[in-house]
């Protein structure tokens, strides 16, 4: 216990230094940091940014859905978002007769909002340090299983005393530093969201997936809801009795804008890092998983469009789904390139050699070839698990007939008749018969080609349910069990490498990986070169978009108004998209990107390509966040909503 006691002070007092600008940071821990925020430009103090006592800015910034991050920008509810994490909400409002995709939504009176069924949102309440509460009662005796069962009891105990006064409250105990540290966050979820406005998609998703992950940007990636409760503020199931809710904060807009060298901040929600993983997993990521995954999503993408190119109805139905195959898609070709052009996996192994000659004669000698090993038997079985995600259990005939929800209004049995062609060609072809169902391997042979089999299974409900049955079975109780027991001895193992790493690099500062929790990432506003001659400055204009404009490609086809404004003249300024240094990563999408004086500035929505590979290796000179400047997101609110009375209900500033 004095040992786990030890570490957690390790994971706190070791707070420089760090490549410049990299780091996620627990907000409730941010007086650690401030020093170093407000030499860089910070105006705030740390009471401003996080507090239990008073209003502070983690009250404006709520974890939106299951994976994304928004800001509330008046005091009536409001909400900025990103344009994709509305986008599934926007797609199940739209018709062929209301294309709210292609031509966008606004709501011109709060009687206009849209229900959404199912989407919440969570305010931070409060978050505290409970490690030493989660393993009151922890002996060193205790075997792993044993450990486990206390903390499980603890942290249920934990949970549901910071749940017992209602109103929304909920809580869940995370844990840090593969678990050498534990956390209780306790949120308050609202229940009833409603769409505002959404620009149409020329606009929300300029670029489409051409320009995903890339700068120059000009996406107008934004989407508005307002947050909704009961009489007494507090959250409450969706009726027309609600009221808009009155948030403690809500956020200033600086009409200043930004220019390169400003500090900016985001507080955001980042959803998955791995900074500190062995060499072997980066080696996997780099040269088998990455690689891999993009040629089977190749195929499906292609697929898709196909069909989506020659259908107004087909593209509204797969619109969604071909940004979510396509969006890790691109990522992983960057993560890939990002990673080799780096070196990291030579870097990784020089560390760990490095570590090894530090650690002979202590408790952590030889953690690195435990490692190696565990990496050596799990990658071939979770290899074949990942297959099967991106392969036979991407058809959707299966996935119905294994009993998995699906709308029918989006589907369209063309592209799944192709796509079980094709995936299942390819999970046949690109694994061992040992990672099959018998069934499988029998019926394989009974059909003889994969079209023969596709007419069986979409003619007969009783054929796809039997192999929509033994492929889940198989993935469930051989493999999937496999990979987690694999999964779970690396954790175990990395549980104490994370310890051994920070007393072996005490000077480090060491942030915990993301896991969608509240967080703050700091940085300025900064360009970058990608490669020689060439210099990417950090902001983008409403000039790049006319220059992109190109009505044959629907990707780059914008409205007609938005073309009539610009013709008007004196917009070729007009501030579209900007960069910075901000370490962020999934689930940062819609998050507020600030200024020195906690002013919203811009919505954080991507990052460069170059630097995707910021979850597994920050590279100052690279990494750089996308963000969607306030002043564009006003501007088409104005002048392409005609909603100029949601600006009436918001706060704005020009301090910079």
């Amino acid at each position: 216990m004095k040992k786990l006691i030890l570490s957690v002070a390790l994971l706190l007092s070791a707070l420089p230094f760090l490549k410049a600008d990299e780091g996620m940071w627990l907000p409730s821990l941010i007086s650690q940091r401030i020093g170093d925020m407000q030499a860089k430009g910070l105006r705030l103090s740390a009471e401003d940014i996080y507090s239990v006592n008073q209003a502070c800015l983690k009250d404006a910034v709520v974890l939106f859905g299951g994976g994304c991050t928004g800001e509330l920008v008046s005091d009536r509810g409001l909400l900025l978002t990103n344009h994709h994490c509305g986008y599934s909400y926007i797609q199940k409002h739209s018709s062929v007769e209301h294309d709210y995709l292609k031509d966008g939504f606004w709501a011109l009176s709060q009687d206009q909002e849209l229900p959404n069924p199912g989407l919440t949102v969570r305010f931070l309440e409060k978050m505290e340090d409970v490690t030493a509460l989660v393993l009151k009662g922890y002996k060193s005796k205790m075997n792993e299983d044993q450990r486990q069962a206390l903390i499980r009891k603890n942290a249920e105990k934990l949970r549901k005393e910071a749940e017992k006064a209602g109103n929304g409250l909920r809580a869940s105990v995370e844990a840090l530093y593969y678990g050498n540290q534990y956390f209780l966050f306790v949120f308050r979820e609202y229940r009833d969201v409603r769409l505002v406005g959404a620009p149409p998609s020329s606009i929300g998703k300029f670029g489409g997936e051409t320009d995903n992950w890339m700068w120059p940007r000009h996406t107008g990636d934004f989407s508005i809801f307002r947050i909704y409760a009961g009489k007494d503020n507090m959250p409450a199931d969706y009726s027309p009795e609600n009221i808009p809710y009155t948030p403690k904060k809500s956020l200033r807009i600086s009409l200043a804008g930004v220019k390169e060298g400003d500090f900016t901040f985001v507080y955001g929600c980042p959803g998955s890092t791995r900074e500190y993983i062995h060499s072997a997993e980066v080696d996997y990521i780099a040269n088998v998983s990455d690689p891999e995954k993009i040629g089977i999503r190749t195929t499906r993408l292609q697929l898709m469009k196909k069909h989506m190119d020659m259908s107004q109805a087909v593209r509204i139905q797969y619109s969604s789904k071909y940004a979510g195959v396509a969006n890790a898609w691109k990522k992983w070709q960057g993560e890939e390139k990002g990673i080799k052009k780096m070196k990291t996996v030579a870097a990784k192994q020089d560390f760990e050699k490095r570590f090894e000659q530090w650690a002979a004669g202590s408790e952590y000698k030889g953690i690195t070839d435990r490692l190696a090993a565990l990496y050596a038997a799990r990658n071939p079985v979770f290899r074949a698990y990942e297959y099967y995600n991106e392969t036979v259990r991407s058809i959707e005939k299966l996935r119905m007939a294994a009993g998995y929800p699906m709308d029918p209004k989006d589907y369209y049995e063309p592209i799944d008749k192709e796509m079980f062609v094709a995936m299942m060609d390819c999970f046949d072809k690109s694994l061992d018969d040992s990672f099959k169902p018998a069934y499988f391997i029998q019926k394989r042979k009974e059909y003889g080609s994969m079209e023969a089999w596709r007419d069986a299974v979409f003619a007969d409900e009783a054929e796809a349910n039997e192999l929509a049955f033994s492929i889940d079975s198989f993935y469930f109780n051989v493999l999937r069990p496999q990979v987690f027991e694999l999964e779970n001895s690396i954790d175990l193992t990395y549980r104490d490498y994370m310890r051994g790493q920070m007393a072996f690099d005490a000077s480090k500062a060491f942030y915990p990986d993301a896991n969608l929790t509240l967080r703050i990432a700091y940085g300025h506003v900064e360009g970058y070169s990608p490669s020689d001659a060439i210099y990417y400055r950090p902001v983008s204009t409403l000039k790049g978009i006319i220059e992109k404009d190109n009505p044959a490609i629907f990707d780059y086809n914008i409205p007609q108004t938005l073309r009539d404004i610009y013709a008007e003249g004196g917009h070729d300024d007009q501030p579209v998209c900007f960069l910075a240094t901000n370490h962020t990563t999934g689930g940062n999408s819609g998050s507020p990107v600030l200024n020195a004086d906690g002013d919203l500035v811009g919505i954080n929505f991507d990052r460069v390509w170059e630097g995707t590979m910021s979850d597994i290796v920050f590279d100052p000179d690279f990494c750089r966040n996308i963000s969607l400047d306030v002043r564009y997101i006003l501007f088409i609110i104005r002048e392409i909503g005609h909603a100029s009375y949601l600006l009436d209900e918001m706060h704005f500033t020009s301090s910079k």
